[in-house]
């Protein structure tokens, strides 16, 4: 079974909830008021299943919308998330303005198909308006739309009414799952001995009872309790499905949850500035241009608020025109890259644009070069190549994980692009880490000109410091500096310990440093065992340059914080506590001293050294042969008895 959601549109009192009624058996208008005034207020709900041409089967959540002028704000957050629309046309009106408001509603939400159905075909004149509503569509996406002639007195057409939805819900592809499940709620109510419930249509992922879920804008997570779909319970909501919610402790109202607010599985970061690209419909020629800096209300989903419109490329937008926009939000929402929403003028009492969301993180309004490229995503809003390749062209160096986090591709259709475009050679990408070619190729040879400026600077060091590396490119997020490295290091740089070099760099002493290297070397000689301090043998700059080199190209070993040794004194060191321990058994530090003649300042710093490094394994206060402690140890398993 394959889930839709369908809504209704049209003027008032074309038998929109009769229709509906006569679909499914079901009146979706639920309000005293509704009933005494006869004619939609609010949202109203139903299901029709149906069978496809094929033996498929498709199940349809029925959102009914208000035809009424007064009520297009409740009708714009019915129909937010439809996959196919039924516009009602009566025989005896044809088409009125409503008719005309919500057929630009559909078309700025992008809308694909519609099913036309001509309600109260019993009072005749259907030929006429049929006609009148071809002619009306003409000049719209829906040109082709099927036009089914129903009665709901006669009950004439309601079995082909049924017949052509199936066929328009067979030509539509299912609703896609993405993973970043929301729900945009329009009803929120409290039962008896159940708590908070909330309806919503369901898009974009899937919700499972017992979860955790966020009431976006509203800094509130919950639990749900249970799921229901049309009075049914469920253990797993899908995409496409009017679902019910019951929220554990979650108040109703400001201070909780209510219509507008969206339902998430995981927390996302709300929008106040979208970057957008707005149209206006040629069907209303005569509508005042709209001026940048005008308020308007903005529709998205369920939720509705407040903006100032900001113009890229122009003062004014006419009637049939397209232009890259801002919207400055009074309250942040949650959208996505590749959202429709709705524009209505300040007074709510026109319906004056939609747009597709380009951008959510907007801060300023972009350059025109930024601009072009985000303009570029309005052409195929759907199309995950072009996502991707104008947010890398549009950033520097993206931070993988959070790619297009806010919008409808999937994680695994992200990848695969970023795959493609690396094997093409578009993108340096590295785990987390993507950037276009040319940046990282920019990156990398600044890099490669500061590591080289080191080796000039001081050809006595192996290598450029990571550290005064990384301080260079603070700008960079930690991850980008370790693909960096790697990536360096993939071509031609060597990394050891803490720095970094040229794969060819060998590390010299200029001859202004040989005689500091020298001397060096002789006050270390003089008293092999045990040496001067460290900050005595290096008292100058040049000394400590060259200390560096030394201990750098292992000719004098670092043996703690204040002492070094040369590596010959080490390995004889070495050597004389090995043969005493094996001679004489586990040692104290005194025994050693005093076998090495040499003071405790020097031999504590060098047993340590020798612990580090394998030779010797402090027990106690004494020190045995590493390898003699492990032996001992494989003995000792090998004796003792086992359960």
């Amino acid at each position: 079974m394959t889930n839709f959601i369908l809504a209704t549109a049209g003027h008032v009192d074309h038998g929109k909830s009769s229709l509906v009624k006569a679909l499914t058996g079901t009146d979706p208008d639920r309000l005293p008021e509704e009933k005494a005034r006869g004619i939609t207020i609010d949202l109203g709900f139903a299901e029709l299943t149906l069978s496809g041409p094929n033996g498929e089967t498709f199940h349809a959540g029925i959102v009914d919308v208000p035809g009424h002028e007064d009520f297009v704000r409740n009708m714009i957050a019915g129909v937010g998330s439809i996959d196919l629309a039924l516009l009602v046309v009566a025989a005896d009106d044809g088409w009125m303005p409503q008719t005309e408001e919500h057929v630009q509603i559909l078309e700025y939400l992008g809308v694909q198909r519609i099913v036309v159905a001509l309600t109260k075909s019993d009072l005749g004149k259907i030929d006429n308006v049929v006609e009148q509503i071809r002619e009306q569509l003409n000049r719209t996406p829906f040109a082709n739309s099927k036009i089914v002639p129903t009665s709901v007195r006669t009950a004439n057409g309601i079995e082909q009414l049924k017949s052509t939805l199936a066929l328009g819900f067979a030509s539509l592809s299912a609703p896609p799952d993405f993973g970043k499940a929301r729900l945009f709620v329009d009803r929120v109510f409290s039962l008896h001995g159940i708590g908070t419930v909330v309806t919503g249509t369901l898009t974009g992922g899937e919700l499972r009872r017992g979860e955790t879920v966020f009431v976006q804008s509203r800094n509130i997570s919950a639990r749900m309790r249970s799921l229901q779909s049309h009075n049914r319970d469920l253990e797993t909501a899908h995409s496409g499905m009017r679902t019910a919610i019951n929220l554990a402790d979650v108040a109703i109202g400001t201070d909780g949850i209510q219509r507008g607010d969206v339902i998430t599985t995981r927390e996302f970061q709300l929008s106040s500035t979208l970057d957008v690209s707005l149209s206006r419909s040629q069907r209303s020629p005569n509508a005042a241009p709209i001026k940048s800096g005008t308020s308007a209300y903005v529709h998205h989903g369920t939720t509705r608020v407040l903006a100032k419109i900001i113009l890229a490329d122009t003062s004014s937008l006419a009637p049939g025109k397209t232009g890259f926009a801002q919207l400055r939000l009074q309250a942040p929402l949650l959208a996505f890259i590749g959202d429709r929403l709705i524009l209505r003028d300040a007074s709510e009492r026109q319906t004056i644009a939609g747009g597709i969301v380009l951008d959510i993180d907007a801060t300023e309004l972009p350059s025109s070069q930024k601009r072009a490229l985000l303009a570029s995503r309005a052409v195929a809003p759907d199309d995950v190549d072009l996502a991707v390749w104008t947010e890398l062209a549009c950033g520097d160096i993206l931070d993988v994980s959070h790619l297009l986090e806010r919008s409808r591709f999937s994680t695994a259709q992200i990848e695969t692009v970023l795959k493609k475009l690396q094997k093409h050679g578009d993108i340096f990408l590295h785990e987390s880490v993507a950037a276009k070619t040319q940046i990282w190729r920019e990156l990398s040879e600044r890099a490669a000109k500061s590591i080289d400026a080191a080796h000039k600077a001081h050809p006595e060091s192996r290598g450029l410091e990571l550290n005064d590396l990384r301080a260079e490119f603070k700008s960079i997020s930690p991850a980008a500096f370790d693909a960096l490295i790697v990536d360096l290091c993939a071509n031609g740089f060597v990394r050891t310990g803490s720095t970094i070099a040229r794969g060819t760099h060998r590390a010299a002493l200029p001859p202004e440093l040989q005689g500091e290297a020298d001397k060096i070397r002789a006050d270390l000689a003089k008293k092999p065992f045990d040496p001067p301090n460290r900050k005595d043998l290096a008292q100058d700059r040049h000394r400590q340059q060259a200390l560096k080199f030394l201990i750098e190209t292992g000719e004098i070993v670092q043996i703690g914080e204040d002492i070094v040794l040369a590596r010959e004194s080490v390995e004889q060191m070495k050597t004389a506590i090995a043969d005493f321990i094996s001679a004489n058994g586990p040692a104290t530090a005194s025994q050693l001293r005093e076998k090495l003649g040499t003071s405790r300042r020097v031999i504590i710093p060098v047993l340590e050294y020798f612990d580090r490094t394998g030779t010797t394994q402090r027990v106690g206060d004494q020190r045995v042969l590493a390898r003699k402690v492990s032996a001992a140890k494989l003995d000792d398993a090998a004796t003792t008895p086992r359960n």
